[in-house]
């Protein structure tokens, strides 16, 4: 009987510990969250969501909105970083990620002209990101950047992308993997996660409305965006390579108006891949 049940228990540990943890990108919500906080998290908690990718507390105290998210089991695993904040107030970013408990700093756009990113506004990131992850890494805090796309455009016989993965330090700045601005300018975002193993410590789930037409501009509509699944991204197969390739968190983003449908469906469906 105690063999038995000692063989239940490890069962059980490895599927618990195999099983992935999948979380929200709060913008998902941002329509929802500022008029009504504690019952918008309410409902992600009910969806079984337990990580959050945010930053910020919608006018609240810092203590009242963290006691919040406590008093509901929720975590904020990253929290966002414009690029101009990571050059001028990193202590101030510091101390919000130390304030949530978040592990991860992610900035989610490069400053450029229009829809011209150059390789000098790549080179500029390179030396940003290096230079911020360094200090913040020193206080526990690791960076990533979040490509939209626009880093795809052709240098060297490869993408500025590629230069950036190449002289980003993986000790102090890596990437956050959103599988929509993979696909949407036309590169696979498989390909790109076995190319790159590591490097894509987070995650972002979104799919594209089939026949939307891509661009390397950085901008879609947001109502191209539906159950994951339904798309055209891959979702199946990149969760496959991504469990394969380092990703340790992964949240839904659903920037669409049926967000609080859509989600709880894509959660499903990622309960559905084996």
């Amino acid at each position: 009987m105690k063999k038995m049940l000692l063989i239940l228990m490890l069962a059980s540990g490895f599927i618990i510990a195999d099983a992935q943890t999948i979380g929200v990108q709060l913008y998902t919500f941002r329509n929802q969250v500022p008029k009504d906080v504690p019952g918008t998290l309410e409902k992600i908690k009910a969806m079984g969501i337990t990580e959050l990718e945010g930053g910020g507390t919608y006018n609240m105290a810092m203590t009242d909105y963290k006691a919040l998210l406590d008093k509901l089991g929720l975590k904020m695993v990253s929290i966002g970083a414009d690029f101009k904040k990571l050059q001028e107030d990193l202590p101030g970013v510091i101390a919000e990620a130390k304030a949530f408990g978040a592990k991860y700093v992610v900035c989610f756009w490069i400053p450029h002209n229009n829809n011209e990113f150059t390789i000098a506004d790549a080179k500029k990131a390179v030396e940003v990101f290096n230079t911020a992850g360094k200090t913040l890494a020193e206080n526990g805090l690791s960076l990533c950047y979040h490509a939209h796309g626009f880093e795809f455009g052709p240098y060297e016989g490869g993408t500025m992308f590629d230069y950036m993965a190449k002289n980003m330090n993986p000790k102090y700045a890596n990437f956050e993997m959103d599988v929509f601005w993979i696909k949407h300018p036309g590169q696979d975002p498989v390909a790109l996660l076995n190319k790159y193993k590591g490097r894509f410590p987070l995650m972002h789930l979104k799919d594209r409305k089939p026949g939307t037409p891509g661009n390397q501009e950085g901008h879609a509509d947001v109502e191209t965006n539906v159950i994951l699944g339904q798309g055209d991204v891959g979702i199946a197969e990149i969760m496959k390579a991504a469990k394969k390739t380092g990703v340790k968190h992964y949240f839904i983003e659903d920037e669409s108006s049926r967000s609080m449908e859509q989600v709880p469906q894509s959660l499903t469906y990622l309960k559905s891949l084996k």
